[in-house]
């Protein structure tokens, strides 16, 4: 007991040092340069940044190279410095494989692309394999105390598998619970089957056909992805299959698992499988803002810039996601850029970052941690605003809120730190909801931050939630709520304004990811 007690003395020594640090700052500077955050400034510019030239900013697209040059000289107009090694701009380099042929012939029967089989085309190389031996090989697996491999020589030839790992007495026999593990997943499988030599595996997947008819063109082109970050040259070429294809290749009129035994079968089985490449470029942008007496330390204020383009004729605007974001980037970098020349500025440096790839899979802020310009160490925090410029259905009655998510996880202090600026200026009803471990939506792990949080970086996620127009052409900038967008930003300034100009730095004192 008295060991707790302590660790909580002492944490509300901390708590209180925080807040007194963050009254100091309670004063009519901050107040001075946050109220240029303004709904008529943030209406201006998200009307070009979600406007119909921007044609919806997919990464890759001419609209995403033109959102960047209106970002870069928004920046220039506010008198920042190019936060790119002297350059506006951190560029990257994308790869979308597209599918050019693929035919899979058991005998003289061929099979069909997303009717009968597909795969995914980032994680397979092209394949030419004519009268291949195959090996049925159970579930794929092997364990401590479980092997499906045990006694078969599958080098150069093709594995089948089942889907999914073995179970007993209604419980998953290699973990001894209700849950399935890792053995069951398409990497375990297909990094087993490298290691063995196969040259293609094929799982049995009952929902192959489902998977044709949802997705259609989509299984003939890949995600985007940057380019060389992906090398399957060591791995076989991988396969889901219909149970149907499962029966011809293994010489059954119905595809039963359980009345397969292990070993080889003697098919007449050819694959061929060959993609192609597009390439694209794409990038950040970036802004830097001398600190003074502790310059080397760099805070970061991000949001993404891109969204999903245009479809069927369609834009998708993308004026909440992330428009309302990338929009306040521009104003918070323009806020702080005045106050230095009026010789308020940060002791600790900043950068202000517009990414692009967010609706790829965070492929912007992942290419920058992992090239950083600033040394990730002496980065001190990530505040990252994605959607804020809408209210979700859980506060139609009350509008003014904010979901904070990630606030705790890294850092004790940022909470408080964030709660202070909110009680003293801002009062927006702040928002955990979102921030619980346990919330099926993991919102934590889906936004720019999370690529900052991953090296240990502390963060604050700002977001609104979703609405109707999530991931439409409808989400246009008359339905923006601008007032309140205004507020949403001014409580990022008052924020990132008490952890430039602090004496301490953000304690890494938590690691609750």
């Amino acid at each position: 007991m008295r060991k707790h007690l302590v660790i909580a003395g002492l944490t509300l020594v901390g708590f209180n040092a925080y807040a007194q640090q963050s009254a100091a700052l309670k004063s009519s500077t901050a107040s001075k340069y946050a109220a240029g955050i303004t709904a008529e400034q943030l209406k201006k510019q998200l009307y070009i940044v979600a406007g119909p030239a921007m044609e919806g900013r997919e990464t890759g697209t001419e609209g995403q190279r033109k959102a960047a040059a209106y970002i870069q000289s928004q920046f220039v107009k506010a008198g920042l410095k190019p936060g790119a090694d002297g350059k506006w701009e951190q560029y990257f380099y994308l790869t979308q494989d597209t599918l050019t042929t693929s035919k899979i012939l058991v005998g003289d029967r061929e099979f069909a692309y997303a009717k009968d089989y597909y795969t995914s085309l980032k994680g397979s190389r092209s394949a030419h394999l004519t009268e291949q031996e195959v090996v049925y090989a159970g579930y794929g697996i092997t364990a401590d105390n479980y092997d499906d491999y045990n006694g078969l020589d599958v080098k150069g030839k093709v594995v089948v598998v089942r889907e999914g790992e073995p179970q007993r007495a209604g419980a998953y026999f290699l973990s001894g619970s209700n849950k399935a593990g890792k053995y069951g997943t398409t990497d375990f499988k297909h990094e087993l089957a490298a290691k063995k030599g196969a040259s293609a595996l094929l799982i049995v997947n009952s929902q192959v056909s489902r998977m044709g008819m949802m997705a259609g063109d989509r299984l003939r082109r890949s995600g985007v992805y940057v380019k060389g970050d992906v090398d399957m040259s060591a791995f076989p070429t991988v396969f889901y299959i219909t149970p149907e294809l499962g029966a011809a290749i293994t010489g059954q009129a119905t595809w039963n698992a359980e009345a397969l035994k292990v070993g080889g079968y003697a098919t007449k089985l050819a694959i061929h499988f060959d993609k192609g490449a597009k390439e694209s470029q794409a990038s950040n942008v970036l802004a830097y803002l001398e600190g003074t007496d502790k310059k080397d330390e760099v805070v970061f204020v991000t949001a993404h810039y891109d969204h999903l383009g245009t479809h069927d004729g369609k834009i998708f605007h993308g004026a909440d996601d992330d428009g309302s974001g990338t929009v306040s980037v521009i104003e918070l970098a323009t806020a702080f850029a005045k106050a230095k020349r009026e010789g308020k500025g940060p002791r600790r440096s900043m950068v202000f970052m517009t990414v692009s790839g967010e609706e790829k899979g965070l492929l912007g802020s992942k290419f920058y941690t992992e090239h950083p310009i600033y040394p990730l160490a002496q980065t001190v925090a990530d505040l990252n605003i994605d959607m804020i410029g809408r209210v979700d259905p859980d506060h139609a009655k009350d509008e003014n809120y904010i979901y904070i998510i990630g606030d705790n996880k890294l850092s004790s202090a940022l909470r408080p730190i964030s709660e202070a600026a909110n009680d003293t200026y801002t009062k927006l009803a702040l928002d955990y909801k979102y921030n619980d471990p346990d919330d099926p939506n993991r919102f934590y792990y889906r936004s720019d931050h999370y690529m900052f949080a991953q090296h240990g970086i502390p963060i604050i996620f700002y977001f609104n939630g979703t609405h109707a127009d999530y991931h439409r052409p409808t989400d246009t900038v008359e339905k923006i709520q601008y007032d309140l967008m205004a507020k949403r930003a001014q409580l990022v300034f008052y924020t990132a304004w008490d952890i430039v100009n602090r004496d301490e730095r953000l304690p890494v004192d938590r690691h609750e990811q």
